[in-house]
């Protein structure tokens, strides 16, 4: 009998060895012009179409750890509701609800410049993301969370656009079940209630999408952007202040970090990370084929000198390994860094310029304005 025994536990070793001897070797996340082609050779990326077979095998990898994007063929109303409308001066806040999936509803500020809302103008828009903030939620944005430098919601409303902010899951006052509605991890989940936040300002009549929309956030926001644009092509323009790192560099790669519940490993994030404790160089996808991923499209990241939490080298790093992705794209000079001398933060001279980065997207006319659109 423990021969037996013996001989299914060395048959189980070898079937284990054999199955990793047959995955696929990770490529190299910092060299993206390589990609596997169909019969698993990997070869150098010369062409887009070789490109677009990279970028497939990265979003295969993201929704390996986050789990998989829902099906967009079998979409539910939003049926959104106004919970309150307050006067902020130039726009209307509504705190509305709207309808991400069958039977779940997110709580968003919906900010209208008041000569939209009134059809006067139709305007362009902008998704808008939220910190951590466990208090006070999507408020912050907005100009209610009682913390300076990221009520960049509120600032845009000024300025003209359309803006939407939704609630990041299991933060402050939303707590969806993630399991119940099929989710796999906190940032999937985060991903669909932002596409479906789009969703939602491309039914609004006063909204003009015929530039897309541009997404902004910081720190939690800043790679909640980076993740949705990635997977809805309707995101022409990103903005992510303080939001990444490489995961090899994130705290100087610390293992403390990498357990579940931790970090990147929290339920709200990406729980199955904690699987990849002690080898993170075998993480599926990483920042710099991220912003790959998004190229051609326009990029400004806010990377500060003395950020506690994402390293600015590492994010010099990863800016440096997607740019072949933007020239080969012609794209060239769309990815921008700036490195301002402050610590975790979104200071008044960035978030203008971020302002202005998005306005030559979608309102290349009013392009350097530094307020809203004459009325």
């Amino acid at each position: 009998m423990l021969a037996c025994r013996m001989g299914a536990a060395v048959l189980a070793t070898w079937v284990c060895l054999c199955a990793v001897a047959d995955e696929p070797a990770r490529l190299d996340p910092f060299h993206l012009l390589e990609f596997r082609d169909a019969d698993g050779v990997v070869r150098p990326v010369a062409t887009a179409d070789d490109w677009h077979q990279r970028r497939a095998e990265v979003v295969a990898g993201m929704q390996a750890v986050m789990g998989e994007l829902p099906d967009r063929d079998a979409l539910v109303p939003l049926e959104p509701l106004v919970v309150e409308e307050a006067d902020a001066g130039r726009y209307v806040r509504r705190l509305i609800t709207y309808q991400s999936a069958a039977g779940a509803r997110t709580p968003a500020y919906l900010c209208v410049p008041k000569d939209v809302a009134d059809g006067t103008r139709r305007a362009a828009a902008v998704l808008c993301l939220h910190p951590t903030d466990n208090q006070v939620g999507h408020r912050v944005v907005v100009g209610l969370g009682g913390r300076a430098h990221r009520q960049y919601a509120a600032e845009l409303a000024e300025r003209g656009y359309v803006t939407i902010a939704p609630s990041y899951p299991h933060l402050a006052n939303y707590w969806p079940n993630l399991a119940e509605l099929g989710f796999d991890s906190g940032t999937m989940k985060a991903i669909w209630d932002n596409l479906r936040a789009v969703d939602l300002l491309a039914s609004l009549p006063g909204v003009d999408l015929s530039r897309g929309v541009a997404a902004i956030g910081h720190s939690l926001g800043g790679h909640n952007a980076i993740f949705t644009a990635v997977f809805d092509p309707r995101i022409t323009v990103v903005v992510t202040s303080c939001g990444f790192d490489s995961f090899r560099d994130y705290y100087a790669g610390a293992e403390r970090n990498w357990y579940f519940g931790q970090g990147w490993c929290q339920v709200r994030y990406m729980p199955r990370l904690s699987n990849y404790r002690g080898r993170l160089e075998q993480i599926p996808f990483d920042f710099p084929e991220l912003l790959g991923a998004l190229a051609p499209r326009p990029v400004y990241v806010n990377a500060p000198l003395h950020d506690d939490n994402f390293q600015a080298a590492s994010v010099d790093r990863c800016v440096a390994s997607a740019q072949p992705v933007y020239a080969l794209l012609g794209g060239s000079g769309r990815l921008r860094v700036e490195h301002p001398d402050c610590d975790h933060d979104f200071p008044d001279a960035q978030r203008e310029q971020a302002y202005q980065f998005i306005d030559a997207v979608l309102t290349p006319q009013e392009a350097g304005r530094g307020e809203a659109p004459p009325r």
